[in-house]
């Protein structure tokens, strides 16, 4: 059996069903990430585990056990949310403390843990300073060693780093994937950033209006999505109905709709024929830079396309020029 285990696990508040009949495993040691837009109910479900709610129908099971009605604190899970709720007038070393000494573990032990956790952290010399006067980074690892410092048999993120500026978030997002893994921590993950998703995880449950819409690697969500919603959340697809794509190109598909990768379509001043390659023509519309990327807009009579290419400054293609599409047609994903 799986380590956790959501089983048919409903949700209303009133008459509103925030979580459908939602059934998940996650294995011990994984980090897990449920993914998907605000209000889809993945927090609410992070929630349900932690027992800060109760579920509506359904059972949640945690290491073979029943948990559905154990109180929150007798479960074994440490929590993180968006909002740090470090204690102000506690320094580093007595916000990290206060789980251990709930649990009315030895001063001793107490101390040494503390300082074990904090150098794990990169925070051991901010011992005494006090919440206000840390930065958004160094106070979500205050939050993270209070968490982790108890030894919990489970650890949940709800959206920690969605307050912090790109760069140091980056940061964060390997700190914690590494500390996860140091640890053997089981931990699940709530974040609406499918490019943090694909950073972080194990494996990604993507969540759809209160249901688990498709599950897989990053790798396989991002190049295998099994719907329309999953591949206009994940990544950038294009995506185009068949009948329109088809007449760009002079082939009939038999599906409703494909879906495909910026980056997968090749751009060129010359027609490159290839009966394993869709081929189209078209006019660049326009370009942005992100980056060491380049991100073109085509006009292929009929659908608007988007083609990423590394930048190289020796072959730039300007706005109103012909160009000539190539996709792989394996790289087509049929909707």
């Amino acid at each position: 059996m799986s380590y956790i285990r959501f089983e048919q696990v409903n949700k209303y508040f009133g008459k509103n069903h925030v979580l459908k009949d939602i059934t998940l495993d996650i294995e011990k040691g994984h980090l897990a990430t449920l993914l998907g837009p605000s209000g889809c109910g993945k927090s609410t479900l992070l929630r349900c585990l932690a027992g800060l709610e109760e579920v509506s129908s359904g059972r949640v099971y945690l290491d073979g056990k029943d948990i559905t009605n154990v109180n929150p604190r007798d479960r074994g899970i440490g929590m993180v949310f968006q909002q740090y709720s470090l204690f102000p007038n506690l320094s580093v070393a007595q916000n990290v403390a206060f789980g251990l000494k709930m649990k009315k573990t030895a001063p001793a032990d107490t101390g040494r843990k503390v300082k074990e956790i904090l150098e794990i952290v990169g925070l051991s010399d901010k011992l005494g300073q006090y919440p206000a006067q840390l930065s958004g980074g160094q106070q979500q690892r205050v939050a993270l060693a209070r968490a982790i410092v108890t030894e919990p048999k489970v650890l949940l993120l709800d959206e920690p780093l969605s307050a912090i500026d790109a760069m140091l978030r980056r940061n964060l997002q390997i700190e914690i994937r590494r500390i996860q893994k140091d640890f053997n921590m089981t931990t699940i993950f709530v974040t609406h950033d499918q490019d943090e998703a694909m950073v972080m995880s194990d494996v990604v449950h993507l969540f759809n209006k209160g249901n688990i819409e498709q599950s897989g690697t990053p790798i396989e969500l991002y190049t295998q999505p099994q719907t329309k919603f999953a591949a206009s959340f994940i990544g950038s697809y294009n995506i185009l109905p068949a009948e329109t794509f088809g007449k760009a190109c002079g082939e009939k598909l038999d599906c409703t709709d494909v879906a495909i990768r910026p980056e997968i379509v090749r751009i060129s001043r010359q027609p490159n024929p290839d009966e394993g390659r869709y081929n189209l023509q078209g006019e660049v519309v326009s370009s942005i830079s992100h980056g060491n990327i380049v991100r073109y807009t085509i006009w292929c009579g009929g659908c608007t396309l988007n083609a990423d290419v590394m930048f190289d400054v020796n072959n730039l293609f300007n706005e109103q020029e012909k160009v000539h599409l190539s996709i792989r047609k394996s790289n087509v994903i049929e909707l």
